[in-house]
């Protein structure tokens, strides 16, 4: 073995994981990894971020597209403090991900030294915390073991992010060791009288109901859900954020359970006589705030299915709680074997049918006031965004637009199409939608309102030097428009801090690097979209929007009267 710097050794057992782009802010806290970096540019890009939040959600979508943790590195303190928004992130929407923070010398440990934070108390692994695990580097001929576990940990029973602190003094030693080889997850397989009970379960059911989602997905899982909701004639629904789980386009599709749902969907989550959750921890959003699934025992029989033992009838008693990582649960569940003739037929076919009424946007005969048409924006999207696109969001309710009249092309068809998090975390779908397309060179598309995009929008610096492509559609309606829903709802006509002063936002995406321009007609729309396609840039198009277009099912006024 050659002796070399900590750091480098560091670089090295990155590399061995397969790791091929890192996201990150610069501080000298790391420098040793950083010249680590330089050493290998060849092997391991570093990607220089604007603030850490930023660099952090970069990190949160490489996990969610590649299903291996996504990286991030980060200074001590404001450093990291600023990334535990994507930690954040990565937790509840179970991706597995590792923050490096690099941190103050061991000599100056515990004495509230410059930028010094307790990382294990501030990230705290817990039920409610930010991480799965939390550790300090000390021993630089350790590097290799804390590597291995801390990506084994990310991703093995529930997916999620885990904290390696790295002090200053420790990555400038040098050291004489070598990476450990490749962590891959392990499989959890469902038991055979598990699944017995599951069969006995379908047989004696008149409406069941499969809710798909959470972390662990691959094409190929997905692909075995398919087979399985095929074999049973199963309607499956997405929970939420997670509507790529399942293809939109399949006529065994119901739509996705979540903020904004179909009424009708959840009219049948609730008439469910069997519900088997699939993957999903099954969140407030996900159960309406627990109504629709009753908590601690619902009303439905239900069937949960999960990567983590912890998971299982943690919130939920369920009827059969099963232990399984998703690959190996799906692919149990396609060879159980069907009866020739199953009773809810119907019940399928009328799940598709509601979905398809709810994403007709002449469904309920809304008439919603300005010159923007968004669910003709949407179909424009649907038109001529190609299959694999990589679709973006942060949290606003401009999101509920993609979520309720796009169709998502499911994973089955070997690609991840949505980007967006689950715990509601503005400022993701910019970040999200640089680091999608450095990572898989594929068409991306970012929705952000007004309040969202300010939250990251220096990100498209990052674009436009590391060469990144994305299309940026950002809803102008001058202010933080969910707030404003909740306020009217709630204290009608008292408006307190919702309102938004704005920037030009097309003099700034340009000065980034991006190609911009605003339009204020739905027909302006489909030449503008064109045109983002066809550059070479990344493309920014605002739209301005009314603020009485406030939901996908109700103006603001109408909210102020209720």
């Amino acid at each position: 073995m050659t002796p070399q710097l900590a750091g480098h050794l560091l670089v090295d057992c990155l590399i061995a994981q397969g790791v091929t782009h890192v996201f990150g802010v610069p501080g000298e806290s790391y420098l040793a990894v950083l010249d680590g970096f330089h050493a290998h540019a060849d092997r391991i890009r570093f990607i220089t971020n604007r603030q850490e939040g930023g660099a952090a959600f970069m990190a949160e979508a490489q996990g969610k597209l590649s299903g291996r943790p996504g990286v991030c590195f980060v200074t001590r303190g404001p450093g990291a403090t600023n990334a535990s928004i994507g930690l954040h992130t990565a937790f509840q929407d179970s991706t597995p991900m590792v923050l490096f923070v690099g941190d103050v010398a061991s000599d100056a440990r515990d004495r509230e030294a410059f930028q010094e934070v307790d990382y294990s108390a501030f990230f705290g692994p817990s039920t409610r915390g930010m991480a799965k695990r939390v550790e300090r580097i000390d021993d630089p001929r350790r590097i290799p073991e804390y590597v291995a576990r801390a990506f084994a940990t990310a991703m093995n029973g529930r997916p999620g992010p885990v904290v390696l602190v790295l002090p200053e003094d420790m990555l400038t030693q040098t050291v004489e060791a070598e990476p450990l080889p490749r962590v891959e997850p392990v499989q959890a397989w469902s038991d055979p009288g598990s699944l017995r009970e599951l069969r006995a379960l379908l047989l004696a059911a008149q409406r069941p109901l499969v809710i798909a989602g959470g972390g662990g997905w691959t094409p190929q899982a997905a692909a075995a859900l398919q087979r399985f909701a095929e074999n049973w004639q199963l309607p499956v629904a997405n929970a939420f954020r997670f509507q790529d789980t399942f293809d939109n386009h399949h006529p065994l599709y119901a739509g996705d359970v979540g903020l904004g749902i179909n009424p009708a969907l959840a009219k049948r989550v609730r008439e469910s006589d069997l519900l088997i959750a699939i993957g999903p921890r099954l969140g407030e959003s996900t159960t309406g705030g627990y109504t629709l699934i009753e908590a601690p025992v619902p009303r439905q029989k239900l069937v949960h299915i999960h990567s983590s033992a912890e998971e299982l009838n943690r919130v939920y008693q369920a009827r059969l709680a099963i232990c399984a990582t998703m690959n190996a649960a799906a692919r149990s569940l396609e060879v159980l074997t069907a009866p020739p003739t199953v009773p809810w037929s119907d019940w399928a076919r009328a799940s598709n049918t509601d979905y398809l009424a709810n994403i007709d946007p002449g469904n309920g005969g809304m008439q919603l006031p300005g010159s923007i048409d968004m669910p003709a924006i949407v179909r424009t999207l649907q038109k001529h965004l190609p299959a694999d696109a990589v679709l973006t969001n942060g949290a606003g309710n401009f999101a509920s637009w993609l979520h309720r009249f796009y169709q998502y092309t499911g994973l089955a068809r070997g690609h991840k199409t949505q980007l967006a998090p689950t715990n509601g975390a503005m400022g993701y779908g910019v970040p999200a939608g640089v680091a999608a397309s450095l990572l898989t060179g594929r068409t991306v598309f970012t929705i952000a309102g007004d309040g969202d995009f300010l939250m990251n929008g220096q990100e498209l610096a990052t674009a436009a030097m590391h060469g990144a492509k994305s299309i940026v559609l950002l809803l102008n309606n001058g202010a933080y428009g969910t707030i404003r829903m909740h306020q009217e709802r709630e204290y009608p006509a008292r408006v307190s801090g919702s309102d938004l002063r704005n920037p030009d936002f097309c003099g700034l995406a340009t000065a980034y690097g991006y190609r911009a321009e605003r339009i204020t007609n739905t027909s302006e729309f489909e030449p503008a979209l064109l045109r983002a396609l066809a550059g070479e840039s990344g493309a920014l198009i605002e739209v301005v929007l009314d603020l009485e277009v406030i939901t996908t099912r109700a103006t603001l006024s109408a909210i102020r009267r209720k």
